[in-house]
């Protein structure tokens, strides 16, 4: 018997343009909206290297590992960065952006990771996107961590490039992404001799061959299974609604962190104000005298399944990320958490409280 996932029929262009309105009204907006076959860093590069070159002059927002990637591909592509860089247990504040602009002038993009799901901080996208918007500049926001965790909203943040992902909050597939491009982003993009052509990065293909040629037939044949995975996402978070999805994340977000608080043991949030934390995954300091690393592969022996991680990098001696989103955004996987990191502070002499920590995230989780 054939497997119900092989042998499946090909997308249609009609489906595939489907979907990329139900994207659009995720993100809440008008603009065109292109799907594309690959790991959000597809869109998140294609983006960068359709729009900006020699001659531009970008202000990039690092909060976290990606902004420090955005910036490479930023002078890869030859265009003059200037690096606005905050601690990674804060978020940028949208007057610290207004001052960046004032100072230069000259600034005609912005790039900003919505929330660092690899440092647990969030950023405060509709303020810093009225100032981009006084400015002037074009504005590109990495959203893939938070689609679906927490309020996205392109068209009323004055966003001209939003890269998602459905790997994340939305509870989907690693191998397929989405960009809403503005009509300002594509005129950049038209008028940059560097942009990708006849490219796997090229946007520019994409609105030629498909958008502009009203979405009737698809460039080139789309992964069938990562599209319908993307589909049954759209559709589940249709079903009980935005708003009961995001309340979920932050729900399991905010039991996370009064749990951790409450266990003791010098366990403590990595981004020290809650209302800068991402509700996509919590992040906690380890306590003094512990290596993050070990406590979590003592956790994970402890309970394979329980979705923790430590920091990537330097910070992998002193970071523990909970990563509640999608199906693991439940008070269950907030318990199993917690208790699997008791274990692992136990097991190296640290006294803990978890009767309390799991009273607290039950309080918390029900606020």
């Amino acid at each position: 018997m054939t497997h119900p996932l092989l042998g499946l029929a090909p997308l249609s262009a009609a489906r595939f343009a489907s979907i990329e309105d139900r994207v659009a009204r995720l993100l809440g907006t008008t603009q065109d909206v292109v799907i594309m076959q690959g790991e959000a860093l597809l869109p998140l590069e294609g983006a960068i290297r359709g729009t900006a070159g020699p001659g531009t002059t970008a202000l990039n927002v690092i909060t976290g590992p990606y902004g420090q990637t955005f910036g490479g591909w930023l002078r890869d592509c030859g265009a003059t960065v200037i690096d606005l860089a905050v601690p990674f247990h804060t978020a940028v504040k949208a007057g610290q952006i207004r001052e960046a602009l004032a100072r230069n002038p000259e600034i005609g993009f912005v790039s900003l990771v919505h929330a660092e799901a690899a440092t647990g901080n969030t950023n405060p996208v509709a303020e810093i996107g009225a100032v981009v918007r006084e400015h002037g500049a074009l504005f590109y926001l990495d959203a893939v961590a938070s689609v679906g965790a927490e309020p996205v909203l392109v068209d009323a943040w004055g966003v001209d490039l939003c890269v998602i992902g459905a790997q994340k909050a939305m509870g989907g597939p690693a191998g397929v992404s989405a960009v809403s491009v503005s009509e300002r982003a594509w005129s950049r993009m038209a008028a940059n001799p560097g942009a990708p052509r006849r490219s796997y990065l090229s946007l520019l293909d994409w609105k030629e061959r498909w958008v502009d040629a009203g979405r009737r037939a698809l460039p080139h044949a789309p992964a069938q299974l990562e599209m319908l995975a993307l589909e049954a996402c759209l559709a589940e978070i249709e079903a009980v609604g935005l708003d009961t999805v995001t309340a979920r994340h932050a729900s399991a977000a905010a039991a996370t962190r009064a749990g951790a608080l409450a266990l003791g043991g010098g366990l403590e949030p990595y981004v020290h104000d809650a209302a800068e934390a991402a509700p996509v995954a919590t992040t906690l300091r380890a306590p003094s005298g512990t290596s993050a690393s070990e406590l979590v592969a003592r956790a994970l022996a402890a309970d394979p399944g329980v979705p923790l991680s430590a920091g990537g990098g330097a910070l992998a001696k002193e970071m523990i990320r909970v990563n509640h989103y999608g199906p693991d955004a439940t008070p269950g996987v907030v318990r199993a958490a917690l208790t699997a990191l008791a274990t692992a502070l136990t097991e190296q002499g640290v006294p803990v409280r978890l009767d309390e920590a799991l009273r607290a995230a039950e309080g918390a989780g029900r606020r």
